[in-house]
């Protein structure tokens, strides 16, 4: 049987991520610095896939190519419910944020995305590739490294504060949306930091309620990325929008208690 190694794992992700995004941060050379970027960026995907294909597992390694290949066993519905449910607390915080002040105006599609993109990438091929490589990363070995030894519930606040964690060199790389919400208002830098981990449970119910399929994690999270970059919403309404993110999650944990709390899977994951 497969022993999973969750903090071998991590500190390998953080100690690759952030020793590339450091160097993203103190050298001025855009060329340099996006080069970091990427390279930051795959860390995860590729500690991953060398962990899983280094073992002696057959069954890991088997499980990884089901999870990404085996897209005829997705759950459109689940996919499709995901979606709705992060299009309507996209809906409810701009209306919500009416209160505020803010402006209806925000019902609306941006000209641009709020950041250059790495390299010779486009913005919108920034976002197609980081949530690709995230999810391969994460769902690949991450997730399930953890609840290995835990229930969803447990392991969605586990994952949900070290993928906050992991994104915080990046709040100190121009260029990036990170940076740019920093220099607005360091409470916006902190709301983003506060909504990754109510959104590690939405994930989580997406992975899990599809087979633990990353395809499905994958669609979701380009969905996510493209409606925080497209919608025009103020970064005020953002702070909204994880107050309704808190309550989607918490809504979804209620009723699916059996799925977060279950410990049916702990030590098997791989059957």
């Amino acid at each position: 049987m497969y022993t999973y190694r969750p903090k071998r794992f991590y500190i390998t992700v953080f100690a690759a991520t952030w020793a590339f995004w450091l160097l993203g941060i103190f050298f001025k050379n855009e060329a340099v610095r996006m080069t970091a970027m990427l390279l930051g960026l795959i860390s995860p995907a590729t500690i991953a896939i060398i962990t899983v294909f280094t073992s002696q597992s057959k069954a890991l390694k088997k499980d990884f190519k089901r999870k990404i290949l085996n897209f005829y066993k997705l759950k459109p519905l689940y996919i499709l419910g995901a979606l709705l449910i992060f299009g309507a607390i996209v809906l409810c915080s701009i209306l919500t944020s009416l209160l505020f002040g803010q402006s209806l105006d925000q019902l609306s599609f941006t000209e641009d995305f709020s950041f250059t993109g790495i390299g010779v990438c486009s913005a919108f091929a920034t976002i197609l590739l980081a949530s690709i490589l995230e999810e391969v990363g994460w769902r690949g070995y991450g997730e399930d490294s953890i609840a290995q030894y835990h229930s969803w519930f447990k392991e969605s606040i586990i994952f949900g504060f070290v993928w906050a964690c992991w994104h915080l060199p990046l709040f100190w790389i121009p260029g990036t949306y990170h940076y740019e919400i920093r220099q607005m208002n360091w409470l916006y830098m902190l709301n983003f930091i506060i909504s990754v981990v109510p959104m590690g449970f939405i994930t989580t119910w997406v992975y899990v309620k599809n087979g633990r399929s990353m395809l499905s994690s994958i669609i979701f999270h380009i969905f996510i990325n493209f409606m925080q970059e497209k919608i025009a919403m103020t970064q005020t309404t953002k702070c909204v929008e994880t107050l309704m993110v808190t309550v989607a999650a918490v809504i979804i944990v209620l009723t699916n208690r059996d799925m977060f709390f279950e410990k049916r899977h702990i030590g098997h994951i791989l059957e």
